[in-house]
């Protein structure tokens, strides 16, 4: 019954120091986010009113992708609270080991990590959705939009007064394959089609090797050599299919099979769905970490060192993250791997620091 008691009061405090450590890290993201919002808008006659509305939809999305620090430094200054009131002593004491109280936290965290997940990502996921479409709304390059259905790949491009409308059967490498592109005229007046087998699009002035040509003077010209100026690339279009924080896990499960339809690339949305089934993990992982940190430095450190400590930390697991991640999307080693070595790296350290735990 003892132990029941101290699990509630031990998951309470841990639960409001994290809850404590979200809000802050959601007032140092509005901070960050509105100064970006408000340059962007600088030459556009809105009101402050938009770029704040804007910062609110993105701060879920930068607070997702810094849980795992939010968890490492609110595991930091749990421990820092009772070594302060001295009730790691206490617990001792009535026969609560070290590697109970981990234990405990690490329950936690992994729970709250599932609802992060399946509700908190997929919220997130929404309002980055709405915060995109807004602000590509503003942007001044707006010119071009691409999608990706059941029917191929279809890109809408506006250069110099006509509209092009591009359907491709797929993407393969640099080059759009079996391609039908229909162009319009300001008043949307029909002006030609022109239909090829594949199209490189390596610049924004496509190259067509050989293709059809039909429109009002002749009908089924053949053209060889055919330049197409347009404010796209290959570049673009990737950059385009990219932006993955907008889309929930429903949704990632479907791109990643329409990418496969049409023989793109799938490899970045597999290295998302993969980082959000290590999230919970992930965060479980962090806490124990902090918790080994916390247990096995001296206890009379300030508690500027132990948050300058656990920034570095925080630092360096995530170029360690972002390294092994970017040798996964480079095709360099498995997507699976790239995501769960710096996990299984921080899981040895925190085991090796678990050791002499449960002797102090």
């Amino acid at each position: 019954m003892i132990f029941k008691v101290y699990q509630n009061y031990l998951g309470k405090t841990f639960l409001i120091t994290f809850i404590k450590a979200v809000f802050i890290f959601i007032g140092l993201a509005f901070i960050l986010n509105i100064f970006e919002e408000i340059n962007f808008f600088k030459d556009l006659e809105v009101s402050l009113t938009l770029p704040i509305f804007l910062t609110f939809l993105n701060i879920p999305s930068i607070i997702f992708e810094i849980f795992p620090f939010i968890f490492l430094i609110a595991t930091q200054f749990f421990f820092i609270r009772l070594i302060e009131q001295n009730e790691n002593v206490a617990f001792k004491n009535f026969g609560l080991s070290n590697l109970k109280i981990i234990s405990l936290l690490s329950t936690i965290s992994f729970l709250v990590g599932v609802l992060i997940v399946t509700i908190f990502y997929n919220l997130s996921s929404n309002l980055k959705h709405s915060y995109l479409n807004i602000k590509n709304s503003y942007a001044k390059d707006n010119k071009y939009l691409a999608v990706i259905t059941e029917n191929g790949i279809w890109i809408k491009d506006e250069n110099r007064g006509v509209t092009s409308i591009v359907n491709a059967e797929k993407l393969d490498n640099k080059y759009l394959k079996n391609v039908d592109i229909i162009q319009f005229d300001e008043k949307f007046n029909f002006l030609q089609n022109i239909s090829s087998k594949e199209v490189l699009i390596e610049k924004k002035n496509w190259k067509i090797k050989k293709g059809i040509i039909n429109n009002e003077i002749s009908s089924n010209q053949i053209i060889k050599d055919y330049e197409l100026i347009t404010n796209i690339n290959f570049e673009d279009i990737n950059s385009l299919f990219s932006n993955l924080t907008s889309l929930s896990i429903f949704e990632l499960g479907k791109l990643k099979k329409k990418y496969e339809d049409i023989n793109y690339s799938s490899i970045e949305v597999n290295s998302a769905l993969q980082k959000i089934l290590a999230f919970p993990v992930y965060l479980t992982l962090m806490t124990i970490l902090a918790s080994a940190i916390m247990m096995n430095i001296k206890q009379n450190r300030s508690k500027i060192f132990h948050l300058i400590f656990g920034i570095l930390i925080s630092v360096i697991i995530y170029y360690l993250s972002f390294f092994f991640e970017e040798l996964g999307k480079n095709e360099q080693i498995p997507v699976m791997i790239s995501i769960w070595i710096p996990l299984l790296m921080i899981s040895l350290i925190s085991l090796i620091s678990l050791v002499r735990i449960n002797e102090k």
